[in-house]
Formats: C-alpha cells, sequence, structure tokens
C-alpha cells in the first residue's frame, strides 16, 4: 500500500513538475526569441540542455567539505541510523543516504546528490532542538525529496532561469547600444518585447519559486506516509518557525509573523504546511511506525559548534 502511495505521488509530482519546467523554458525561450529570432530561442533551449547535461556535477562529499561537515557516525545517533535505513529501503531507493553534522546553530536540514550517493545533512541546532519523531519527520521530508529526484529538478530549473538571465541582459545591451538611433526615429521597437525582456527573469523566477514550493508540499505529504506520523512532522515544523524568531520576538511579540508574500517564498507558509500535515492524521495509515522508548542523550551527539569570525558565522542555513 505504501509502495502505491508513493508511485501516485512520484507520478503527480511529475506531472507538475514537467508543468513547471515546461513553462520555465518557454520564458527561456521566449527571451532569446526576442534577442535572436527563432534562432535564439533555440540556443536558449540547446544552451540550457548543454549545461544539464555536461556541467560536471559537484559530487556530495565536496558539498560537505565546503559546510565543513562530518560524518554523523552510527554509535552517535543508533536510532536515527535505523530510522533512516528502514526509511530507504520502505522508499525503495537503492542505498542508504549517509548523514552528516553541519555545525550551526540554525535548525535546518537538507539533501544533495542521486538516489545512489545521496547525502542528508542536519545541523547541531536541529539535533540538539528536535525531539527523537521531529527529527525522524525531518529526515523522512528529506528522503522524499531525494524519492523523487526534485534536486534534480530545482537544478533543471536554475539552469533555464539563468539563462534566462542571460539572455535578457544581452536584449537591454542591445537595446542600450540603439537607443540613439531610436530617440532620432531611425529605428524603432516593439514596447511590449522590450517589457518582455524586462520581465522575462521575474517571471522565471517566479516559477522557480513555485516549483520549489510544490516539491515542499510533496515532500511533506510523502514524508507523513514514510513515519506513519504527520503530527511529529507538524511539530517539529512549527519548532522551527519558532525558533528561528529573536528571543525578543518570542518573549514579547510571540503571535507577530513578518512574512513575505507567498509567490516570493521558496517554502510555503509554515501554518499551511502544518495544516496539511494535521489533517492527515485521520487518515487509516496514519498510525507511528517508529516509537522511541529511550531518553536521548544529548552527549552522545558529541555536537561541535562553528567557530566564530569577523562577519559572524561561516554558514547561515
Amino acid at each position: 500500500m505504501l509502495m502505491k502511495s508513493h508511485a501516485l505521488a512520484r507520478s503527480t509530482n511529475r506531472g507538475q513538475t514537467f508543468l513547471l519546467l515546461v513553462a520555465i523554458a518557454s520564458v527561456s525561450g521566449l527571451a532569446g526569441w526576442v534577442v535572436g529570432g527563432v534562432a535564439g530561442a533555440m540556443w536558449a533551449l540547446i544552451l540550457a540542455a548543454g549545461v544539464a547535461l555536461l556541467a560536471p556535477r559537484m559530487s556530495p562529499a565536496m558539498l560537505m567539505r565546503m559546510y565543513r561537515a562530518r560524518p554523523l557516525l552510527p554509535h552517535e545517533v543508533p536510532a536515527l541510523y535505523d530510522v533512516v535505513s528502514d526509511m530507504a529501503r520502505r522508499a525503495g531507493l537503492p542505498r542508504t543516504p549517509r548523514l552528516f553534522l553541519v555545525p550551526s546553530p540554525v535548525m535546518n536540514a537538507f539533501a544533495v546528490g542521486g538516489r545512489k550517493d545521496a547525502v542528508i545533512a542536519v545541523t547541531s541546532g536541529l539535533l540538539n532542538r528536535l525531539d527523537m519523531e521531529g527529527l525522524a519527520g525531518v529526515l523522512a521530508h528529506e528522503i522524499s525529496h531525494i524519492l523523487h529526484e526534485d534536486l534534480q529538478a530545482m537544478t533543471l530549473a536554475d539552469i533555464f532561469s539563468r539563462i534566462t538571465g542571460v539572455f535578457s541582459t544581452i536584449g537591454k545591451v542591445l537595446l542600450f547600444i540603439n537607443l540613439p538611433l531610436l530617440l532620432v526615429g531611425d529605428m524603432t521597437v516593439s514596447w511590449g518585447l522590450v517589457l518582455v525582456l524586462l520581465g522575462a527573469p521575474g517571471v522565471s523566477m517566479l516559477l522557480q519559486l513555485a516549483l520549489s514550493r510544490t516539491r515542499e508540499f510533496d515532500a511533506d505529504a510523502s514524508a507523513a506516509r514514510l513515519t506513519g506520523d504527520p503530527l511529529g512532522l507538524a511539530r517539529a515544523l512549527a519548532s522551527i518557525e519558532y525558533q528561528q524568531g529573536s528571543l525578543f520576538d518570542r518573549l514579547f511579540f510571540p503571535g507577530r509573523k513578518e512574512q513575505e508574500p507567498s509567490l516570493l517564498r521558496s517554502h510555503p507558509v509554515t501554518d499551511e504546511r502544518v495544516a496539511r500535515l494535521k489533517g492527515m492524521a485521520d487518515e487509516p495509515w496514519a498510525q507511528p511506525r517508529y516509537r522511541f522508548t529511550q531518553v536521548r542523550q544529548p552527549q552522545s551527539f558529541r555536537i561541535v559548534h562553528p567557530r566564530w569570525r569577523f562577519g559572524g558565522y561561516w554558514i547561515s542555513l
């Protein structure tokens, strides 16, 4: 039943991803067409495809070194390793993702790599502040990103957006060079096409953000099915949202939230994510699969906090 749910979720994800990627590619092709006609549109698509296929992919190990992350050893977090191994097996991943620790006080987790070499990085802030049920939900969320190949989809969308920006910049430069001819009337230009050049990067960015938000909703739903505990992930998301505020705001303005407009967010509003997860609590499959009977010993994690240097911490996730 779980595998059927994953198959349905993956089919839905791929459909939504395909439509959004087509829209982003269309904007890129439109920007190329404005600059160079049909040939320009073809070059925009060819460049994006070439970069996606030929650009060297940075290995997860190299990315972890950039973040100064270290491997989390099985004897440090045995319960989490058991949970990740079980979830990866049940999700159908060919290999269990490796766990790494990022020495940052920020509460965060992220996945890098593909299905065969995936790595899940968690921050010391996340390990120190979340309970085991919440950690299991967060790790299931990252496993879902790996399962649905969201990382590759977002990379492709980013490439199209960058190509759109390049053609938009070329068009603006050409427009500036020909500005004297426009002023004396020796040259005419379609201001509709100018608006396309100006607006294409923004539209591409909004579509990319919409793709990211869609992936987050689907990863939440898939994670809830993996753990059978949508409320555990809901509590984790609420805790992360709460801890991200300053101590002053939490003490004196606990209800105040200054949020970006939904269109400009890479992640959906936390309250909406929590509400969706709570709505899953009555589903027949919502039976927590993982029971943590032992109290976690904080010293077993041996967290190494980052060193402060001029300008602040080295990383802020």
